[in-house]
């Protein structure tokens, strides 16, 4: 028995159609498991959260849900409560509440935290990322240019930190025309 083209075309159209499936299935069920978990710390409030590994958790889902104010505030909470954790854990927090405050502008506040989470793990490279990220929002090319360089002494496939080097050095490299001041309009 042959197979018609216009069976194959079913064919293939099924099996593309069952991936599809599969892909947005799975993409439903991580969705439903992030608002589970924000209603369940919604539900028990900030008052009642203890670790800082809690509100970090907390502070990530609304991360992802974009409610960066919130997710400051829970921020916030964890630092004073992360004493006791380990300089990678805390060195996370501040990472996090960085970019909270680097999702609203607010860019000294972010430098400010991403400079504490350098300091507590100095090796960091998505915090010195993130800085970098930082200054050249502040316009402090210079600074992210070195903090991108300190980036790639770490590590020297850092995709982002390459990417943003080679654009800082064409706009420092920048020079704009001075030609013949008589031609054209």
């Amino acid at each position: 028995m042959e197979i018609s083209s216009f069976q194959s075309y079913l064919i293939i159209l099924f099996v593309v159609l069952v991936i599809i499936s599969f892909f947005v299935f799975r993409q439903f069920l991580k969705t439903r498991k992030e608002e589970m978990n924000l209603v369940k710390f919604e539900q028990k409030g900030l008052d009642s959260l203890s670790k800082s590994s809690e509100f970090y958790e907390f502070g990530s889902i609304q991360i992802k849900k974009r409610l960066y104010k919130e997710a400051t505030k829970t921020f916030l909470k964890a630092v004073e409560y992360y004493e006791n954790e380990p300089n990678e854990a805390k060195a996370i927090i501040e990472n996090a509440l960085g970019f909270s405050y680097a999702a609203q502008n607010e860019f000294k506040k972010a430098i400010k935290h991403y400079n504490l989470a350098i300091k507590s793990l100095p090796e960091y490279t998505i915090a010195l990322n993130n800085l970098g990220s930082a200054q050249q929002r502040l316009l402090e090319y210079d600074l992210a240019y070195e903090t991108y360089k300190k980036v790639l002494k770490i590590d020297p496939n850092n995709k982002t930190a390459i990417k943003k080097s080679k654009e800082l050095e064409k706009r420092n490299n920048y020079s704009p025309y001075k030609g013949i001041n008589d031609k054209g309009f």
